[in-house]
């Protein structure tokens, strides 16, 4: 994947992400409420006690210190230890911005959540947090790994992740599509500006060159 095919698609990403967040807020009762209503009422039909142990661990994943600092470090460590260490630089940039872009979003729309949450949760409902971690997420590891394993993985995670939001109603179908939508966005739009330098899975040379790591010191 070229830089501009990046920058494109990270672009409308957010681009979709915000006409959304227009929708369901600013618009006079949210374009979209009723297909939220629908389906928060569906997730409390079908809620099982499996699926609610299932929702309450992504929780803890998906929030708070373990979701912001303990899951990206690991990640970051995980990818120093594969001698990965610009891709790692590249995942710790696309963690920071896509944090900042959800909080900045969350505070310029500032939905209220639904009334029957089970867990409780920040401020502001849209976008979903835990979504938009669990794509950014997804994202980075893709580009740095280009597989098509890596890429089902990711995009089950993220899924799971938005499911489960709207399993404790803690969260709008529609916040979880944003959610995902700016966490994508922000990974590919970070990966449009470091791409080359990262030495990431989609760089032209990528073939050649994956016998040996990006910080391999030259053969003498």
């Amino acid at each position: 994947m070229t830089r501009r095919a990046l920058l494109i698609s990270g672009s409308a990403m957010l681009t979709l992400a915000a006409l959304l967040g227009v929708l369901v807020v600013l618009l006079p009762r949210g374009a979209t409420i009723g297909l939220d209503v629908f389906w928060n009422g569906l997730m409390s039909q079908v809620r099982q006690d499996w699926m609610l142990s299932a929702a309450y661990l992504l929780n803890w994943i998906g929030g708070g210190w373990v979701a912001i600092v303990l899951v990206p470090l690991l990640i970051v460590l995980l990818l120093v230890l594969l001698r990965r260490w610009r891709g790692a630089v590249f995942a710790a940039i696309a963690f920071v911005v896509s944090a900042g872009l959800t909080q900045l979003l969350k505070e310029i729309f500032a939905r209220a959540r639904p009334d029957d949450m089970l867990v409780t949760s920040d401020f502001g409902s849209f976008p979903s947090g835990h979504t938009s971690n669990a794509a950014t997420i997804a994202v980075v590891l893709w580009l740095v790994f280009p597989r098509v394993w890596v890429a089902i993985i990711g995009a089950v995670w993220v899924m799971a992740m938005a499911l489960s939001r709207t399993l404790l109603a803690v969260h709008w179908f529609t916040d979880t599509v944003g959610g995902a939508l700016v966490g994508a966005s922000a990974a590919l739009l970070v990966g449009a500006f470091v791409l080359s330098w990262a030495s990431l899975g989609w760089t032209p040379a990528s073939s050649a060159s994956r016998s040996s790591r990006d910080d391999d010191p030259p053969v003498p």
